[in-house]
């Protein structure tokens, strides 16, 4: 039986498939029909690619279950790098067509479902329509009927003298709360302002103590430094009020996934407000969790970085800065964790090494060049091919973009490594200078068409990866948290108001040069 005829198109739970386009950005498809996949016109997801199959795999549902087939396509379908012939949704599924064929992901919209009457109630409403329906006295009835319908009626005259004063006490007490909800709802509004209010403070006290640091940092200013004792103190006093509100809001509630908290406590992570969150950003994140799901990159690189202890020295040279040491995925998307790494040729030279420094940016954190620069093979005469050296000067480049126009905003610095400081923060500098107005969705939200699709995944796929670190587990990966067993010399806050430690070597500060040119 075709399962459509059974409930109907309104009650199945939907499919949205989302593919990377030929020519950059992301196609959707919204599906509440079965549907195939492949490279023929025909194919509800026509997919033009050598490794799609005419007509690859269908997506057909099954008692209120969404299922993947393989049509017995020649490069097979691939689920974490295992071979599959048929798969469930479930809530949500990356997949690969052939083995290094297009990415593809899936994701399962539940419909609201309203409960069925039972038969038996149904029954009583078609009695009680019968002897006392609106339209009673003109349907043919016989006289036990007729009986029941003038009875009834004087009971009802009498109820109504009875508890009349019952039914305007209720009235007055329905307003009450009508009006009681009404007031708890903006006073919940503006709780949840006075909330954000707090958070954009202490982003602005952030980035002044960031700048503050780098002033005071080896001086014996007494002043300088019982300032920014102060300040850090008003915003530690801040944190704390911030915490009680989204207590009192509920915002991480029993409703909510645990997926989807997980990404607005990453958002706070890298500086993004969880309560200013917009809408189709989690949506969006989901998406390109499917994306490393259905690929093998995210496990080998993890495996890659513990077995070399990566998971350990990144963190801390990170925290070392004040930043969270979730920037870790930031190095993930730039080389695998692959220290001796080398880009395509630039106009600015060939950028080498775990976190991909051009020659410019490499000599103005203190990094030797080495003779080899311009050819993409390893040096050992150049610091990049050195982990550890460039591990510090790229956790300093961050902290400088930290402290700049970027607002504080984690998701801007991503940006700004990847396109470019002196490409991106001209188009931030457009927009207010406060942190609630200069974060990356507002970058988006007024300049998407100048920022290249390269840039915009690069953001996403180190988000929804360090989205997938904090607990791999629930997202179908086979291995653990890698930050998870930071030593005590690395417990220090994952902010810029946090004791730095000072690097073996004193470098000028960053002036505005693009990572990759």
């Amino acid at each position: 039986m075709n399962p459509l005829a059974q409930d109907g198109p309104s009650q199945l739970p939907t499919v949205v498939v989302a593919i990377r386009a030929a020519e950059g950005g992301m196609k959707e498809y919204t599906f509440r029909a079965p549907f195939k996949i492949g490279r023929a016109e025909d194919c509800e997801v026509s997919i033009k690619d050598d490794f799609v199959s005419r007509h690859h795999a269908s997506v057909a549902i099954e008692n209120g279950v969404w299922w993947l087939t393989d049509l017995n396509s020649s490069n097979g379908v691939f689920v974490n790098h295992q071979r599959v012939q048929r798969v469930p949704l479930g809530n949500g599924l990356g997949i690969r067509l052939g083995e290094k064929g297009p990415q593809v992901a899936l994701r399962v919209v539940q419909p609201a479902v309203e409960p069925a009457k039972p038969v038996a109630a149904t029954k009583v409403i078609n009695y009680a329509e019968h002897y006392f329906g609106k339209g009673n006295s003109e349907t043919p009835a016989g006289e036990h009927t007729m009986f029941i319908r003038t009875a009834f009626a004087e009971v009802q005259k009498k109820q109504k003298r009875k508890y009349g004063w019952v039914i305007a006490a209720l009235a007055v007490v329905m307003a009450c709360l009508g009006g009681f909800a009404l007031y708890q709802y903006h006073e919940a509004g503006k709780q949840r302002t006075v909330a954000t209010n707090i958070f954009y403070s202490m982003k602005s006290l952030d980035v002044d103590i960031a700048n503050l640091q780098g002033a005071v940092e080896g001086s014996n200013n007494p002043q300088a430094i019982a300032q920014l004792q102060r300040i850090e103190a008003q915003r530690k006093q801040m944190q704390s009020n911030y915490d009680q509100y989204l207590a009192s809001l509920h915002v991480y509630n029993s409703k909510m996934s645990p997926q989807d908290k997980l990404i607005l406590r990453v958002a706070r992570i890298f500086g993004e407000c969880e309560l200013d969150v917009p809408p189709g950003f989690v949506a969006e994140v989901h998406k390109y969790i499917g994306y490393w799901q259905s690929s093998d990159r995210l496990a080998n690189a993890i495996t890659r970085a513990e077995a070399n202890q990566y998971n350990v020295t990144i963190p801390r040279d990170l925290l070392a800065q004040g930043l969270p040491p979730q920037f870790f995925y930031l190095a993930l998307q730039e080389s695998n964790f692959d220290s001796y790494t080398s880009g395509p040729p630039t106009r600015k030279g060939i950028a080498k090494g775990m976190w991909q420094f051009i020659p410019e940016t490499a000599v103005k954190y203190g990094l030797h060049v080495g003779p080899l620069a311009d050819q993409p093979r390893p040096d050992p005469q150049d610091d990049r091919d050195h982990y550890d050296l460039e591990t510090v000067a790229a956790a300093r480049y961050l902290k400088d973009l930290y402290g700049s126009d970027a607002q504080g905003s984690g998701l801007l610095m991503m940006a700004c490594y990847n396109w470019g400081e002196d490409y991106v923060l001209p188009l931030v500098r457009t927009m207010p200078m406060n942190p609630r107005d200069r974060n990356f969705w507002k970058l988006l939200e007024q300049h998407r068409a100048q920022i290249p699709q390269q840039t915009y995944d690069y953001v996403f796929y180190i988000f929804s990866a360090a989205v997938i670190g904090e607990n791999p587990r629930l997202f179908g990966f086979h291995f653990d948290n890698p930050l998870a067993n930071l030593d005590s010399q690395s417990s220090v806050s994952t902010r810029p108001g946090a004791k730095m430690r000072r690097a073996s070597a004193r470098v000028k500060r960053h002036a505005a040069t693009p990572l990759h040119g």
